[in-house]
């Protein structure tokens, strides 16, 4: 029986279990806070995003979650600047064009601060000027940093992002720094 791990990634943990970076760094990892003998993350989750990561000891199951073939639907919870229209909203629903290409349609929607949100450390640099607002963003692709670079797209960049559900697998209420034994 495989073994599928889910941990709430806080703001300034890399998503692996060494850091390869400057000799002496003392960067957060992985292994800061799971001590589970081979389980590997599906999936990355870049240094300054947060919430759910999935880990396993399953390749194929590692493979089906981060593949972007299969598809698996992927919802961020994403505090942006300024308030979108209904022109960005539609952006994001239809794709929207970056460098590397045009994205596939996503789901979107407006909504309030998420329920229970932990405070982030450092926390979120706000302008009294500009207004933010939050967006559930899912996809069922994975480029890099691809949610950060589509709300810019729209001239709404990001000023927060948390990863909520993966699949079947939800953050729920995993508090930020923790993980537990997922079903699978």
């Amino acid at each position: 029986m495989s073994r599928v791990i889910l941990f709430n990634k806080p703001f300034d943990v890399l998503s692996q279990f060494t850091d390869k970076g400057t000799e002496g760094s003392t960067r957060r990892t992985l292994s800061d806070f799971i001590d589970v003998p081979k389980v590997y993350p599906a999936g990355r989750l870049d240094r300054d995003s947060e919430g759910l990561m999935v880990l396993t000891d399953d390749g194929k199951l590692q493979a089906r979650i981060s593949n972007p073939r299969h598809k698996m639907a992927k919802t961020y919870w994403v505090q942006i600047e300024g308030t979108p229209d209904a022109a960005a909203l539609a952006a994001l629903r239809t794709g929207v064009e970056l460098k590397d290409g045009l994205t596939k349609p996503a789901q979107v929607q407006q909504i309030d601060e998420p329920h229970g949100l932990w405070p982030r450390t450092p926390p979120v640099r706000f302008r009294k000027s500009v207004p933010d607002c939050w967006i559930a963003l899912t996809i069922r692709e994975g480029r890099n940093r691809q949610v950060r670079r589509m709300t810019a797209a729209v001239g709404h960049p990001t000023l927060r992002l948390i990863r909520a559900q993966i699949g079947q697998w939800k953050l729920d209420d995993l508090e930020t720094g923790t993980w537990r034994d997922a079903p699978h």
